[in-house]
């Protein structure tokens, strides 16, 4: 998923909890490839639970011109978190 969305380990990344409204500012680790194992560690990991659906934002520093041609790039996960 992180080589998908474009997501470098340490990366900080917003993450949003769907399921309870939780918010909170983290970086990422890398998993094991192909596992498809999404998860909240340490503190983070009071702010969800398995099977929530969460939302990872990535942000990014570009000049004006860049940021007006600047797609981003969405993933929608299927069954397993498999995209």
């Amino acid at each position: 998923m992180m080589d998908a969305a474009h997501i470098i380990e340490n990366e900080k990344v917003q993450v949003v909890n769907v399921n309870n409204g939780e918010r909170l500012e983290t970086y990422v680790i890398r998993g094991k490839r192909g596992s498809g194992v999404c998860c909240l560690n340490g503190p983070a990991a009071r702010k969800g639970a398995v099977g929530d659906i969460v939302v990872v934002i990535s942000y990014a520093l570009m000049d004006f011109e860049e940021a007006r041609q600047f797609k981003p790039w969405l993933l929608f996960p299927k069954e397993g978190n498999k995209v």
